[in-house]
């Protein structure tokens, strides 16, 4: 039986839970907590939100790639890439291609709107690793092109994007310290610190999925020192994972309409993040970032409200892992529907931990979803 990526990251599941609840209890034995359930819950929501939406936009991950492949590959060899040497070289030249669609998201303001969803969260642990983006894809395939036209299948292209994915999860983490050699080799916690930190020595390094020898060859290496902090310079203040992901489209897409000039509604979007026209700088001006000023986002919620979204996100993780499951199976149009019912749910308990809704109001937005999505595939 050969497994889809939905049904490894459905297998590997538990695996990451397991060490989040190991990484949680060895926090708590030491005095050193890195957790908080609603940025927790909220990470990982985004996780199952980017995996769900992934059934859709597949044609983007693996078609595309799958279509360059057929029509442009210069050097079609598959007994070379099966073997050892061939997996390693796919690897490798993944990880190289990896690195600058890593970069391009710290530099580009378009793809900075993918991937500001993986920096949102002020905390750094494991669930941190797993809180992606939904949109990432859309654009994100132009630069594994070369592996195409190298030659590389589609089914080693699969096979190597999940480990450099699945890799990349042991890094987010503040309980490893210092590795020596490891860490000059490769992306370590250490490295990947300073990676999510918006500390002015920190900004817009380290980007190296597995290795880390690509930062050190194109100048975007820093060596942790001093004490990390984490977020974005312009907080999501949110557990909403819809406005997660469209948040920063949404300000260039605001800031592309009032500018007066057409080439300034392109260069918003090309630009690096955080670059405005300056006729829209000067009519609707921003606070200048502060690291002294970054307060943790951290809305009072009750206990009871706190077990509610608990139970009810644990009720959706599994609903979730049925739906990845069968996922490959299932038309496209009933993929699309309990697409709908599943974020509706994953919406509503980020609105519950915010005081937005409800427990009641929480139960009748996840009975009217179902509902509507039982009478449409019915």
């Amino acid at each position: 039986m050969q497994l889809s990526p939905s049904q490894v990251i459905v297998l590997a599941t538990p695996v990451f839970l397991l060490l989040i609840a190991i990484e949680y209890a060895y926090g708590r034995w030491r005095g050193r907590d890195t957790y908080r359930l609603n940025d927790a819950i909220n990470s990982i929501s985004l996780g199952m939100l980017s995996q769900i939406s992934g059934v859709l936009t597949g044609l983007f991950r693996i078609g595309l790639y799958a279509a360059a492949f057929e029509h442009a590959a210069l050097w079609r060899d598959e007994a070379f890439w099966t073997s050892p040497a061939g997996w390693l070289l796919a690897l490798v030249a993944y990880d190289f291609c990896y690195y600058w669609l890593h970069r391009a998201g710290h530099e580009v303001a378009v793809f900075w709107a993918a991937h500001v969803v993986h920096h949102q969260s002020q905390d750094y642990n494991f669930s941190t690793a797993l809180r992606q983006t939904s949109s990432g894809a859309l654009l994100g395939w132009i630069f594994y092109l070369p592996l195409a036209v190298a030659g590389v299948p589609p089914l080693v292209f699969g096979v190597v994007a999940l480990i450099d994915l699945l890799y990349q999860y042991w890094v987010h983490t503040e309980h490893v310290g210092r590795l020596g050699w490891f860490d000059r080799w490769f992306c370590s916690p250490s490295n990947h610190r300073v990676h999510h930190a918006v500390n002015d020595a920190y900004l817009d390094r380290n980007y190296g999925g597995i290795l880390i020898v690509w930062d050190r060859l194109f100048g975007s290496f820093r060596e942790e020192a001093e004490p990390c902090v984490y977020g974005t310079r312009a907080p999501l203040h949110s557990w909403d994972p819809l406005w997660a992901n469209l948040e920063v489209y949404a300000v260039l897409a605001r800031d592309s309409w009032h500018a007066r000039s057409w080439a300034d509604k392109l260069r918003v979007w090309v630009k690096p993040p955080g670059w405005r026209p300056a006729d829209v700088a000067r009519r609707f001006p921003k606070t200048a970032f502060s690291l002294a000023q970054v307060q943790r986002y951290h809305p009072p919620m009750a206990r009871g409200m706190a077990w509610f979204a608990a139970i009810q996100f644990a009720l959706v993780l599994a609903g979730v892992a049925l739906f990845l499951w069968h996922a490959d199976q299932a038309p496209l149009s009933q993929s699309g529907v309990w697409l709908a019912v599943l974020t509706a749910s994953l919406w509503a308990i980020g609105a519950a931990m915010q005081g937005r809704l409800t427990v009641l109001e929480v139960l009748l937005v996840e009975v009217a979803a179902l509902a509507t999505a039982i009478a449409a595939t019915g």
